[in-house]
């Protein structure tokens, strides 16, 4: 006894179409298990005052006076102050040093 597969009435293209067909979607079935899902939630991720102040590296008086002057934007959820990190972290880009700029 062999191990010969006979095919009647389907031609070579056929053939290799659907084998063609059914590879291609085994392989998305296995790249789409290895892939994490995207995550839908778009909240932000929020930080507390002294949270942020840890991420900047000040302290948490100068977190204040810039909070107070505008430099980082702040949102009060009823009596808590908090900061969205990516907000923050598109404002540090923004922010020039003074240390080593010329006059």
């Amino acid at each position: 006894m062999t191990n010969e597969i006979l095919l009647n009435g389907i031609s070579f293209n056929d053939f290799q179409n659907s084998i063609q067909t059914i590879v291609s979607n085994e392989v998305q079935k296995a790249v789409e298990q290895l892939t994490p899902p995207e995550s839908t939630d778009t909240t932000p991720e929020l930080l507390t005052r002294k949270q942020t102040a840890e991420y900047l590296g000040v302290s948490l008086p100068t977190l204040h006076k810039w909070t107070k002057k505008g430099i980082i934007p702040a949102k009060r959820i009823g009596s808590l102050i908090r900061y969205e990190k990516n907000i923050i972290c598109d404002t540090m880009k923004d922010v020039e040093t003074l240390k080593y700029r010329r006059v």
